[in-house]
């Protein structure tokens, strides 16, 4: 790594060979110098890792550029084919206004007759509320005695917000995520509702509690199919550190938090105890806790753990891996899902011959041990990565020949991301929603968010979704 155009990595080298020549030191100046050295190199690594060789998003890449884009052939605007969102008349507006010729202003001597119109249409919105008043009959009779009409269902005082309010309110908060007090200014202002911070929270603590259903349906779902993607991330409520857990496919999300990121968590969760298919994850050592399935690794992963060893430990295996793994994934692609069993093989092969090659490169640590000395050998991240590659060789390269099973775990790190397009998007959403304040307010947020996931997934908007619910309904696919 350079620095100022000075090579570190070089410059320790030196460092280091001059103190091996030194023999006047003391021993506890020798150990200082050693412990500078060690320091400045995991300083230095750690300068050296972006989005490209480690899990960091590239909003933290210091001085990022975007890569210039060609200039194109193609003409601006959509092309042949696209399905674009041009404004377009319809057939019915809301309102009509006829704009009549002031036949005054025509030049005389002519006879005018009207032949059609030229039409033109604004589109405009219109917010405002609507408020249904109730009146029910009171009869009586001869000995006084009265008889009150019965109210529809659900209207049960002499004031109270309607589903409507309470829908587009959730739909704000938690799909929006806006905080409270603004949800409540735009009520106020926009539409002259007044509607308390603590109101809000009773309407989100309302849809959490009509998707107690449909939560128990999207966990029975993902247990039951053939594919399952697992992430967990760290979350901040109420001040102390709990990990939200994702399963999820391409057609149902389920969200949870939990004190806990292995296997107690899983299995509070129970989706995965119950998983018989392929469990697609980044390696967390707690999926392999359950053998009941097949296991898949992400080797978005992988790519970025082997461009480090190849940029930082100048592990040259490493990127002939990494050379590999993509041109195996782009021969999947070409093939449509799948390779042959022949065309596998030659994959299997040269991949071995790799790591084979690698453990000259990259030898094992000395397994010696020294009086006393309990546990593993430490290894470095090159060793560490090289023997996971070769030990879970299955799951690395289960997609070859499985055509469900996708080369990396974006799906559940989507999906994990809440739909934003980044991890300090959830962190702001933490900040500005006050609903991590308590484990309640992030339960609520997991159950509705999943089911909002879900309902995308399937074709269905969010704000349709959040009508239904709180008219006690839900979309026809959660069955």
């Amino acid at each position: 790594m350079k620095l100022d155009n000075i090579d570190i990595d070089e410059t320790l080298k030196e460092v280091e060979s001059l103190l091996s020549q030194e023999k006047n030191l003391s021993p506890t100046f020798r150990a200082m110098i050693k412990l500078l050295i060690t320091l400045l190199k995991v300083s230095s690594n750690r300068m050296g890792l972006n989005s490209r060789n480690s899990s960091k998003p590239p909003s933290s890449d210091p001085n990022r550029l975007k890569p210039t884009r060609q200039k194109s052939v193609k003409k601006t605007g959509g092309q042949p084919g696209h399905v674009g969102t041009t404004l377009k008349q319809i057939d019915e507006p809301d309102e009509v206004e006829e704009i009549l010729i002031d036949r005054r202003r025509l030049p005389k001597g002519h006879d005018y007759e009207e032949v059609g119109t030229e039409r033109r249409q604004v589109f405009e919105l219109f917010i405002a509320r609507n408020v249904i008043e109730y009146q029910a009959q009171i009869l009586q009779d001869e000995n006084g005695q009265q008889f009150v009409a019965p109210f529809p269902d659900g209207i049960t005082k002499a004031v109270q917000y309607g589903n409507s309010i309470k829908a587009h309110a959730v739909y704000m908060s938690q799909h929006q995520l806006l905080p409270y007090n603004r949800i409540e200014e735009y009520f106020k202002e926009q539409l002259g509702i007044p509607v308390s911070q603590g109101s809000l929270y009773n309407f989100n603590k309302e849809a959490f509690i009509n998707l107690t259903e449909f939560d128990q349906i999207a966990k029975d779902k993902l247990a039951n199919s053939n594919l399952v993607h697992a992430d967990e991330t760290e979350v901040n409520i109420g001040g102390k550190r709990y990990w939200l857990h994702c399963a999820s496919n391409q057609l149902w999300t389920h969200f949870f938090p939990h004190e806990k990121r292995g296997v107690e968590a899983m299995d509070t969760i129970n989706i995965i105890p119950r998983f018989k298919g392929i469990l697609c994850h980044d390696h967390w050592k707690p999926y392999y806790h359950y053998d009941g399935c097949l296991h898949s690794l992400c080797n978005a992963h992988h790519l970025r753990e082997l461009t480090r060893a190849c940029e930082q430990d100048d592990q040259v295996w490493a990127g002939q891996m990494k050379a590999l793994l993509e041109d195996i994934n782009a021969d999947v692609h070409d093939a449509g899902g799948c390779l042959n069993k022949e065309h596998a093989q030659e994959h299997r092969i040269y991949y071995r011959e790799i790591l084979k090659k690698a453990d000259i490169e990259c030898p094992p640590p000395d397994e010696t041990r020294k009086k006393g000395q309990r546990g593993r050998i430490k290894r470095s991240k090159a060793r560490n990565l090289l023997e996971r590659l070769r030990e879970f060789e299955e799951d690395v390269l289960r997609f070859m020949e499985q055509p469900d099973v996708p080369f990396t775990n974006n799906q559940g790190e989507n999906d994990i991301r809440m739909t934003t397009k980044s991890r300090l998007n959830r962190e702001v959403q933490q900040k500005i929603s006050g609903c991590f304040r308590s484990k309640d307010g992030s339960e609520i947020f997991c159950r509705v968010r999943g089911y909002l996931s879900t309902c995308r997934k399937h074709g269905v908007t969010s704000s349709h979704a959040m009508e239904m619910l709180f008219d006690k309904k839900l979309p026809d696919f959660i069955s």
